[in-house]
């Protein structure tokens, strides 16, 4: 999944490049407004993480720009500014998802992935064991066999797959299926969990008593 990053401090951007690359990304990173247009303008990607303070103009004024413009590429504003009037000031703006630069790099890639199931821009296939998830076709096969799943169930399978050897809390996932600004029924993770066991089998998807849910990666 290719991925743009707006960032003009070198340290954080050359971090921000190395540490997604390892989680699968493929990241363009560039350091001023402008430069993300001119890259935007040329190449696909699944999404942008911006900061707010760029030196030429604000990531307030890129969104502003790239939404004005028909552009709904979805947009995850990471900066160190953490108060309310920002946050709002932000999703008004147009922002997707909104994250202070103090959060770890596993809640990042969480919530990228969740952006980038929601927008329906991510492609291709995931395989973890016996399971194949074709993400273009929202398919699902076990041991070549489809497996008939709702659009939740799938979603959450999804999540679970692309984190494969990771436990996932119910609260990960709930933002994987709703987003941030979704009230959601207190029981409905655990109805797709139990739904999921009975067509996939209560051995590949396990639960961490008091933590979360998992699926083993495959073994190298």
């Amino acid at each position: 999944m290719r991925l743009l990053i707006v960032e003009d401090d070198a340290l954080l951007g050359a971090g921000l490049r190395a540490a997604l690359g390892k989680w699968g990304f493929k990241v363009t990173w560039v350091r001023h407004g402008a430069a993300a247009f001119d890259v935007l303008a040329n190449e696909e990607f699944v999404a942008v993480v911006l900061d707010i303070g760029l030196p030429d103009m604000s990531g307030l004024e890129v969104l502003r720009r790239l939404r004005a413009g028909g552009n709904t590429l979805p947009v995850m504003v990471l900066t160190a500014r953490d108060t309310t009037r920002d946050k709002v000031t932000s999703f008004d703006h147009g922002a997707d998802d909104y994250l202070v630069k103090t959060t770890d790099m596993e809640e990042l890639v969480a919530r990228l992935r969740a952006l980038v199931r929601r927008s329906g821009r991510g492609g291709g296939l995931l395989s973890v064991g016996e399971l194949i998830l074709d993400l273009d076709a929202r398919v699902l096969t076990r041991n070549g066999e489809a497996v008939n799943v709702s659009k939740r169930e799938f979603d959450i399978l999804r999540a679970l797959m692309e984190g494969a050897g990771r436990v996932l809390t119910r609260a990960q996932l709930e933002q994987s299926l709703y987003g941030w600004n979704h009230n959601v029924e207190s029981n409905a993770v655990e109805v797709h969990i139990h739904n999921l066991r009975l067509k996939i089998g209560a051995t590949t998807l396990k639960t961490v008593r008091g933590v979360g849910y998992t699926i083993a990666r495959n073994e190298a």
